[in-house]
């Protein structure tokens, strides 16, 4: 990588790692939260159904936002919002509270990825670009585990009712990144290139629903229908799967450790080999190879009578494949829309993924009241993955395209 290339890849790799520990952090210390406060399971699920469905809504709002004002600027202010209401979350005083700060912390968390990989799509050069995207990708991955590894030191050193609560203070790490976004990264040429022209020729900002007009609007659909099912089928898993393994399988908190690290050393692997896969074989194929295995993995990790030891080992794949998609989606929807409407383009079909995809939890938790939670899971889980096998199935592959202005 150029130096350019270089600050804004170590920015939006570590904005998007230190997101992931942000959100993770409330399925792991979900079921303290229930016990404490006596919350059922769809409440508990409405919390973090809520984060996502404003996510939903910050991420196109940040994307139409970063057309207008720049990337960078975009992408600071939404780590800052996020950092704040992290933070607030460790000294709410009723899950009411709690469940405010989440849904505001929703709007920046849903407004960083936008914008980073908009950034990212727009920096790097196209024959890098899936590996480079992608490999952002695997921050998640990398905050997801320190949000394990932090939840088996807090609760191991502090009682349920005061760990959850250093859990959620640990999210006001990423503020600092915003120091280094100031010093290190500059905005993309292509975006400020297109900003001066649009200037100089007196012609206006495309709107918030440009991307609804005829020309586009089949792409959008097709797009954000992608993304639902992409999103819902993983936070059906990930929001679940801590209070599956101490609920179906009795482990405690400590003892499913083991079972997350190798789940998320899976995805780790899966989001490496999904952003190189998504320039050698092409985003759309990605997309349909592991759409089709996560149904099968989903399926076997709930629904099979296997021993924990069996499921230990299964973790790793079902990690690989549930997540390794995603690498493709940066590049793809970037490669998608043209400059002056990508910001607005990628935030929306992203993020109405995640906003309906943010039922999932929800639902799954009202379902697990009537029939096991395994069995809720893999309902939803398959519904959402089928669903995103065939729109990409409809979409065009992009792999290699020049963007335009």
């Amino acid at each position: 990588m150029t130096a350019p290339e270089r600050g804004t890849f170590i920015a939006c790799a570590t904005g998007w790692a230190l997101d992931g520990m942000d959100f993770m952090i409330y399925p792991l210390v979900l079921g303290s939260i229930m016990r404490l406060w006596h919350v059922g399971g769809g409440r508990a699920g409405l919390a973090a159904t809520v984060t996502l469905l404003a996510s939903a809504i910050g991420g196109w709002l940040a994307g139409f936002l970063s057309d207008r004002i720049g990337r960078v600027r975009t992408l600071q202010l939404t780590i800052l919002w996020f950092s704040l209401f992290s933070l607030l979350s460790a000294f709410a005083q009723s899950f009411n509270q709690l469940l405010l700060f989440r849904t505001l912390l929703g709007f920046g968390f849903g407004g960083e990825w936008a914008v980073g990989a908009v950034l990212m799509g727009e920096v790097i050069r196209p024959a890098f670009r899936g590996r480079a995207v992608g490999s952002v990708q695997a921050g998640w991955a990398l905050g997801w585990g320190a949000a394990v590894l932090a939840q088996a030191a807090l609760f191991s050193a502090l009682s349920p009712a005061l760990a959850w609560r250093a859990m959620f203070a640990l999210g006001v790490a990423p503020a600092l990144l915003t120091l280094y976004i100031r010093s290190h990264v500059a905005e993309p040429e292509l975006a400020a290139a297109s900003h001066r022209q649009r200037l100089a020729s007196g012609e206006p900002h495309p709107t918030l629903t440009r991307i609804f007009a005829p020309d586009i609007l089949t792409t959008t659909l097709l797009a954000a229908l992608a993304s639902t099912g992409a999103q819902g089928g993983y936070y059906a898993i990930t929001t679940w799967l801590p209070t599956f393994l101490k609920t179906s399988r009795g482990l405690s908190v400590i003892g499913s450790t083991g079972y997350l690290a190798t789940l998320i050393a899976g995805s780790f692997a899966g989001y490496l080999m999904g952003a190189w896969l998504a320039d050698r074989i092409g985003r759309r194929m990605l997309f349909l190879v592991f759409s089709a295995a996560a149904i099968v993995l989903v399926l076997a990790y709930t629904q099979l009578p296997i021993p924990n030891q069996a499921m230990l080992v299964l973790g790793f794949p079902l990690g690989f494949f549930a997540s390794g998609y995603f690498s493709g989606f940066g590049p793809f929807l970037s490669e998608l829309f043209p400059t002056a409407m990508r910001g607005s383009g990628q935030g929306f079909c992203y993020n109405f993924g995640r906003g309906v995809g943010a039922l999932f939890p929800t639902l799954v938790g009202y379902l697990a009241e009537i029939i096991p939670l395994a069995d809720a899971i893999a309902v939803f889980a398959t519904v959402a993955y089928a669903v995103f096998f065939f729109a990409a199935f409809a979409l065009p592959e992009t792999r290699g395209r020049t963007l335009v202005h």
